[in-house]
């Protein structure tokens, strides 16, 4: 048998494939992931070209989507079409989560280097962040600069705070509020 009818002839077997994976046959859904890998690269590819990591991660990310989303397959329809919609989703998220990192890394060495610190001790922003969180209650102020300054978890700042993962939610949250309503008064 050539490579293509080997080929077609594995395609004709996804959607029984398939189907046994969803009744819970494991050595079916390997081999269904097995066969489908080339498939799903050669579709990734006519969507993301000349760039071989990102194409692999969204093979990846297929790969764990399927298996997600495998009991939403129709075995009375096709199984290429759904893999399909599949891929061309996971691609078109990876390609907007890239264009969305490239928009905002700066690449100019120099300029990055050349240009004063102004997150700096000295610096503005530094004043701003201080005399923002200067206006906050002490816990929600103790909140926010273990969430988002020394970039603790929740559960962390929880514990260091000696107090509950709902009170450091609520607290974060009013903090975030009282920023913002004072954000709007400061500009009026």
């Amino acid at each position: 048998m050539n490579n293509a009818t080997e080929n077609d002839a594995s395609r004709a077997a996804w959607p029984q494939l398939m189907l046994r994976a969803q009744d819970g046959d494991q050595a079916a859904y390997c081999r269904l992931l097995k066969a489908i890998v080339p498939a799903i690269r050669a579709l990734v590819r006519r969507k993301i070209y000349q760039d071989d990591a990102l194409v692999e991660d969204v093979v990846q990310d297929v790969l764990l989507t399927v298996h997600r989303v495998r009991h939403t397959y129709d075995p009375d329809r096709p199984f290429l079409p759904w893999l399909s919609a599949i891929v061309a989703a996971r691609a078109i998220d990876a390609l907007r989560a890239r264009g969305r990192r490239e928009h905002w890394e700066v690449s100019d060495d120099e300029a990055v280097l050349g240009h004063p610190d102004e997150s700096g001790p000295d610096g503005q922003a530094q004043r701003q962040v201080d005399h923002l969180l200067s206006r906050l209650p002490a816990r929600q102020r103790q909140v926010v600069e273990l969430v988002h300054l020394s970039d603790m978890s929740l559960a962390d700042a929880a514990a260091a705070s000696s107090t509950t993962l709902a009170a450091v939610k609520s607290l974060l949250h009013r903090a975030f509020a009282t920023l913002r309503r004072n954000k709007e008064t400061d500009h009026e």
